[in-house]
């Protein structure tokens, strides 16, 4: 698992690179939550890009870690540290430009939704397998990405949906070949970072404060639900079932 951080000329690009498909142990989702906050307290950069390394952005978290660990500890760790992460995108005190490819599936939804940019390979798509795994959460930041309804179908039925489509909703900037995501995601956060930085860092905060959705309570709320699913014997259930699946 590694969280790099490299800066020029006043962007900031945070790399995730966690093989096989960057499903972030309950360390994981701190250390890039960390990452987040140490770059938007630069003073000298203006603006951040997230981004991923290997087949897609982002899976989730890792359920392998979450069974094999003794009681509820793992559970717990993996929900404060999603929370954590997300938040600190939302919370990042420059805008932060999500840069996503291949699957955005699980957490990846919370970072991208919680994203003031997100721009997209061609091949990349997105989605929530919650219920399909006994657990909810990160709605909150797929309803930033889709409209309601396609956000409730989405979650009850677990489909995904395109950047093409994302595109189509104003949600996803711009979609463009995988090899140029990098340099795409690179000139937004460079135009962005060429502003006054003082003036960026309070449209970050004003934007911020107008929100009609607290994305950290409602997402909390979400919490609530995974946590009794749990309790109820499903998670683990389907969790088991998720593992066994990838053991054949």
């Amino acid at each position: 698992m590694g969280v790099s951080t490299t800066t020029l000329d006043g962007v900031a690009e945070i790399v995730v690179d966690a093989p096989p498909v960057n499903a972030l142990t309950v360390a994981g989702w701190f250390e890039l939550a960390d990452a987040v906050l140490a770059a938007g307290r630069d003073p000298q950069v203006g603006a951040v890009v997230l981004r991923a390394e290997g087949r897609g952005f982002n899976a989730g978290v890792d359920i392998k870690e979450m069974q094999r660990s003794e009681g509820h500890t793992a559970l717990v760790g993996a929900n404060r540290g999603c929370f954590a992460a997300f938040a600190a995108v939302y919370e990042c005190e420059v805008p932060v430009v999500a840069a996503v490819h291949g699957f955005c599936l699980g957490g990846g939804i919370g970072l991208a939704g919680n994203a003031d940019v997100v721009v997209a390979s061609d091949d990349a798509f997105f989605g929530l397998p919650e219920v399909d795994r006994g657990a909810l959460g990160a709605a909150t930041h797929l309803a930033r990405l889709v409209p309601q309804h396609l956000m409730r179908a989405m979650v009850y039925t677990c489909r995904n949906v395109t950047a093409a489509e994302l595109h189509h909703h104003g949600s996803v900037l711009e979609v463009v070949p995988k090899d140029e995501l990098r340099a795409k995601a690179l000139e937004v956060a460079g135009n962005i970072a060429a502003k006054d930085k003082y003036v960026i860092r309070r449209a970050k905060e004003s934007l911020n404060g107008i929100d009609p959705i607290d994305v950290r309570r409602s997402y909390r709320y979400e919490q609530g639900f995974t946590f009794e699913l749990n309790l109820m014997g499903a998670g683990d259930e389907h969790r088991d079932a998720f593992v066994a699946k990838g053991a054949e």
